[in-house]
């Protein structure tokens, strides 16, 4: 009877193992997948994005490194069409927030704790950039990064429309909605761009 339960203990331990590396292999998958059909999306429906949604990428962005923690992010919500409108007049590469219903610019706060710049803020609004738009992805919206930084005409124009303080720059216009047809991936895997220990 002892040895009986023991097979059963044991044949149980070893399903639940295998579904556990299982369910691990699988999110691994959904992670890489995900990444995969990251693409720029250029046309919209005017379905709105849900708040849930906004709430989901603003936290995905928040996840990002930084650069000793300092998290120099800040985010500006756009979903009024006049509003979206106008930053379309001082965004030339970014035209699609007309027919987009929301946009998030990712903006950066330059200074670090003691008033002095803050040389990270760029790459630290980056990685978080990049968290949104997978995000994005993960939730079936299509979005596409559009550059503001370090152009000082769009930058002064939007920081003007968005009055942005004085220690706070946008770095890029992010339009997101639901996308309108079937927008692809593209494959950019270039096994020639990777060099091993020497160039």
């Amino acid at each position: 009877m002892k040895i009986r339960l023991l097979t059963i203990a044991l044949a149980f331990f070893a399903i639940t193992s295998m579904n556990s590396c299982n369910n691990t292999s699988n999110t691994a998958d959904s992670v890489l997948e995900n990444i995969y059909n990251r693409k720029s999306v250029r046309q919209f429906t005017s379905e709105p994005v849900s708040e849930e949604h906004i709430q989901t990428m603003l936290k995905a962005a928040m996840a990002a490194p930084s650069a000793v923690n300092y998290q120099p992010w800040r985010f500006v919500v756009v979903t009024e069409r006049t509003e979206l409108d106008a930053m379309a007049e001082v965004l030339p590469y970014a035209q699609m927030l007309k027919q987009a219903p929301l946009a998030i610019v990712v903006c950066g706060e330059t200074t670090w704790f003691d008033g002095n710049e803050n040389p990270y803020w760029q790459q630290d609004c980056s990685a978080a950039t990049q968290n949104l738009l997978l995000a994005a992805e993960t939730l079936g919206l299509g979005a596409v990064w559009t550059g503001v930084y370090p152009d000082p005409e769009r930058s002064s124009k939007l920081s003007a429309l968005l009055q942005l303080p004085g220690n706070v720059q946008p770095l890029c216009a992010i339009p997101i909605g639901h996308h309108d047809g079937t927008p692809q991936p593209k494959d950019k895997w270039k096994p020639e761009n990777i060099h091993y220990g020497k160039w």
